[in-house]
């Protein structure tokens, strides 16, 4: 199992930039608070279209 560690307000508010007024995570970011690799975060992304709401990913 991997090493699991607490994850603190301000390690997502850390994470969070804003581009033209959006305020978006890198896809990065949210697989290493996830704990996968970043090609699996996509893959899951890109399989099940329909659970994320459009503003999820552009």
């Amino acid at each position: 199992m991997s090493d699991t560690r607490e994850i603190i307000a301000s390690d997502i508010q850390n994470r969070i930039y804003t581009i033209r007024g959006i305020q978006v995570m890198i896809d990065r970011d949210l697989a290493e608070l996830y704990q996968v690799d970043t090609k699996v975060l996509n893959q899951a992304a890109k399989r099940n279209n329909e659970r994320f709401p459009s503003n999820f990913k552009f």
